[in-house]
């Protein structure tokens, strides 16, 4: 890092983090209380303040790290500064667990951005800053900075186990995804995509030697027909049941292998991934979820994915292949049909966007999932023709990652989306100055509403008397 980037990157990760404690400061003022999950979270956390770690909230579904991490953090501080009484492990105290979090997922971001995008010296420090400012800001992270929940921890060790596992340092990438395995069951999808970077980049390298030994055979590592993917998956199966092979990757990717099993063993002990409360985390085919989260991904990376260029390109092909088209089409309309779930959640619950998202759209009549058919085919393609510049076994593996991680949820939660959406943009291309710039102005435009509506927009229900506030 030059010394320009360096402390161009102070300066901004320094003014993100004071006009966060701003916003913190008006939050906390204007919802002292414990809210939504909160009332769940906090309890447990003062609980472990007091030492109390065998009480337990049956209705909390995730694994302890953040509990444990906060009294880690905590109690050495209130000790360090004199600290006692109610201040120790107050709702204030919590919630600032998160925002020192938030200051770690920027360095993260900006980090990765460096090691990911190193080879391409067209991008210039400042581009980097930038991406690193505008994901840290990505709305539906940033809202959670200033509650207590587990979504700021969860993605600031699965982006350091990603990081590590970039650098070859993949024991400490395994117990970095342990700490993102307590905090969320779900992340352990993540551990399998560092191991799956490991084997996708021996498998690139294998595949390079094969096409040397048939330069006859036009076959493409980044993309191609249907009979060159043939091939490659062809050469995929013989690889991995290669035994010599099959060693080789067990000797690299041992670490999250162990890490892995011991994630099977306590699904096994556990009887299921959620600890607490099942009966409303239901696991199921929820096809639609794909769907679902292209639409998002191209809600919030419009300059990158919604571009005349990329519109003219998607017509384009779709003028040259009617028949694959019209296949993936006839496909999308039947896991429509057959796999599409609505959550009592989110039907009953006003309080998140999502509720309004659904009556808004899918509830205004029978059709309008089906007829959304093309958007999300658009959605799919633009989304996939960015991640032309990784290898075809990156794509194959990110892609079953994808799918583990959202198809199982019933809920529809946007919260869900944030880290294989995170991981997604910081592999794709840097665009233009502008576009980025572009990207950043609408991240804190849709930030400034949602802290106005969470702030101001309070409503009540009948059956309650305690204010109610809009969140994603």
């Amino acid at each position: 890092m030059e010394r320009a980037e360096a402390y161009g990157f102070s300066g901004a990760m320094s003014g993100a983090f004071l006009l966060s404690c701003l916003l913190f400061a008006a939050v906390s003022r204007r919802q002292r209380a414990p809210y939504m999950d909160e009332v769940f979270h906090v309890p447990q956390a003062q609980a472990y303040c007091h030492g109390r770690f065998l009480q337990w909230d049956p209705m909390i579904t995730t694994l302890p790290g953040l509990y444990l991490l906060s009294v880690g953090v905590v109690k050495p501080a209130a000790w360090l500064l004199g600290w006692t009484g109610s201040v120790v492990c107050s709702v204030g105290m919590l919630r600032f667990i998160n925002l020192l979090f938030s200051a770690g997922n920027f360095y993260l971001l900006y980090l990765l951005l460096f090691k990911i995008h190193q080879k391409n010296k067209a991008v210039s420090g400042f581009q980097r800053i930038l991406s690193a400012l505008t994901l840290a800001v990505f709305p539906t992270l940033y809202f959670f900075t200033f509650l207590y929940y587990t979504d700021p921890g969860s993605v600031f060790f699965t982006l350091f186990s990603y990081l590590m596992c970039l650098y070859g340092n993949h024991k400490t990438s395994a117990f970095l995804g342990f700490c993102g395995f307590m905090f969320r069951q779900t992340n352990i999808v993540w551990t399998v995509f560092c191991a799956g970077n490991v084997v996708a980049e021996k498998l690139n390298e294998a595949w390079k030697i094969e096409l040397q030994k048939k330069k006859d055979e036009k076959i493409s590592s980044r993309r191609g027909s249907f009979s060159d993917l043939t091939r490659i998956l062809q050469f995929l199966v013989e690889y991995l049941i290669s035994p010599k092979n099959f060693v080789t990757l067990t000797t690299l990717t041992w670490p999250y292998i162990i890490l892995v099993s011991l994630f099977f063993v306590f699904v096994f002990i556990n009887g299921g991934i959620v600890v607490g409360d099942r009966s409303s985390h239901e696991a199921c085919l929820h096809f639609p979820q794909l769907f679902y989260f292209l639409s998002f991904t191209v809600f919030f990376s419009f300059p990158h994915l919604l571009t005349p260029t990329k519109i003219r390109k998607f017509l384009l092909s779709l003028r040259k292949h009617p028949v694959q088209y019209s296949l993936i089409t006839v496909i999308s309309l039947f896991l429509i049909w057959k796999f599409t779930y609505v959550h009592k959640y989110l039907l009953a619950d006003n309080r998140h966007y999502t509720f309004y998202v659904w009556r808004k759209v899918f509830q205004r009549h029978e059709l309008v999932k089906y007829l959304l058919v093309p958007c999300y085919i658009f959605a799919g393609w633009s989304f996939a023709d960015m991640l032309k510049s990784k290898s075809i076994f990156w794509i194959l593996m990110y892609f079953v990652c994808l799918v583990a991680v959202t198809v199982p949820q019933k809920l529809l939660e946007f919260r869900y989306f944030i880290l294989p959406f995170l991981i997604y943009r910081l592999n794709i291309p840097f665009l233009s100055l502008y576009r980025q710039l572009l990207e950043l102005a609408f991240y804190i435009l849709v930030n400034a509403v949602s802290f106005y509506l969470f702030l101001n927009r309070t409503f009540q229900w009948e059956n309650s008397d305690e204010v109610q506030r809009f969140m994603w």
